[in-house]
């Protein structure tokens, strides 16, 4: 029989067995461990020991109400959470990432179903639906980081998984020509309107469509040759539903620091500029009135603009990575183009934003002749 308040019985052989908890389950369930003597004391000093042999005491076991959750909810505490730390654009992704891709496939669980292998079938399941390696990143970033409030907030709600990223493979972007972006300005200048002008300020400046799309006059300075940029537009997902439709143009702060700058303009820019000033700093660059156009508006007319120059696949940052690798072809300074960019730092700007033209690889190759070899 047991002795009274203890786990320690006498077997039927003879022997006394003491059990002693090693820890929990992820559901909650005690995990024991057990040591036999012949006698009770034995046996007790056995369970003893082992349980101050541990490197630590045993953990609380995760309290019910949580263990009987569904990851559904642990997402909504964590995206609720981080709804007042980030951006706005920022926390609508997160939202979409949640909505589209985990609650599909992992919101129904519960803590207990969790494990490496489980992250690790997800992660493939991703993969084989053609999801980018860069997108499926992103997604098993957010898991990560649910995960991680959870366990702060909730210790010993989930067991520890191993969160095995993809491998990004890095894609060339499309880059204009010189013969393309002299074909594309051509056109742009033979009827030059306010749409149009926005493409070439773009291609002069390495603006994104955001920015240019939320650009002011009052930010244009056309005496000092200058633009500040300072805001940028999105079209955004309506996650709270209070509008009529589904989404909303949200302007905003550039999306870090570095992206609030101030740009330079060459003299022939900003002479450009000057027919189409109203004389409102509160007017819209791309419209002059205090009517904004917005990004996708504004890339249907480039659209418009390359299929009459017969160009293909050019996009806005087509025309923001043509701005950069025209820099670097006429020796521009690094630092100088990263800040422009609105960079982080340079690594960003020669890893994404530059990209050797054939002519200058063979440019510079022939510098070694010049040196005898």
């Amino acid at each position: 029989m047991a002795r009274k308040g203890e786990n320690i019985y006498k077997r039927k052989d003879g022997r006394w067995e003491a059990r002693y908890i090693k820890g929990y389950e992820p559901s909650g369930k005690i995990r024991y461990g057990f040591c036999y003597g012949r006698s009770y004391r034995e046996a007790k000093e056995k369970a003893l020991t082992m349980q101050t042999s541990l490197r630590s005491p045993a953990p609380s076991p995760p309290s019910l109400s949580t263990s009987r959750r569904r990851f559904a909810r642990f997402c909504a505490d964590w995206l609720q959470t981080v709804r007042g730390q980030v951006k706005e654009s920022t926390y609508v992704k997160y939202g979409k990432i949640l909505e589209k891709h985990i609650l599909p496939q992992l919101g129904s669980l519960f803590p207990s179903a969790f494990s490496t292998q489980a992250v690790g079938r997800f992660r493939s399941a991703l993969l084989e639906k053609g999801l980018s390696a860069k997108t499926v990143r992103d997604i098993l970033t957010v898991l990560r980081s649910v995960l991680k409030y959870t366990a702060q907030q909730f210790p010993g709600t989930f067991p520890a998984v191993e969160i095995q990223y993809p491998k990004e493979t890095k894609q060339e972007a499309r880059v204009l020509t010189l013969e393309e972006q002299h074909r594309l300005v051509a056109y742009l200048q033979t009827d030059l309107d306010r749409c149009r002008l926005g493409v070439l300020l773009a291609l002069l400046t390495g603006m994104r469509i955001g920015e240019l799309c939320a650009l002011r006059w009052e930010n244009i300075s056309l005496q000092d040759r200058t633009i500040q940029i300072c805001a940028t537009m999105q079209r955004l997902q309506d996650l709270d539903g209070t509008g009529t439709h589904r989404t909303r143009v949200v302007i905003d702060a550039p999306k870090s620091a570095q992206s609030i700058r101030t740009i330079p303009l060459t003299e022939s820019a900003a002479r450009l500029c000057e027919p189409f000033d109203p004389h409102d700093p509160e007017a819209y660059f791309l419209t002059g009135t205090k009517r904004f156009l917005e990004p996708r508006r504004m890339q249907k007319q480039l659209a418009g603009y390359t299929a009459a120059c017969g160009l293909e696949g050019v996009h806005f940052h087509t025309i923001r990575h043509t701005f950069a690798t025209r820099c670097v072809e006429v020796g521009f300074e690094i630092k100088s183009l990263s800040e422009i960019l609105g960079h982080a730092n340079t690594t960003i700007t020669l890893d994404r934003y530059v990209h050797s033209s054939m002519e200058l690889k063979r440019e510079n190759m022939e510098k070694l002749a010049a040196v005898g070899l």
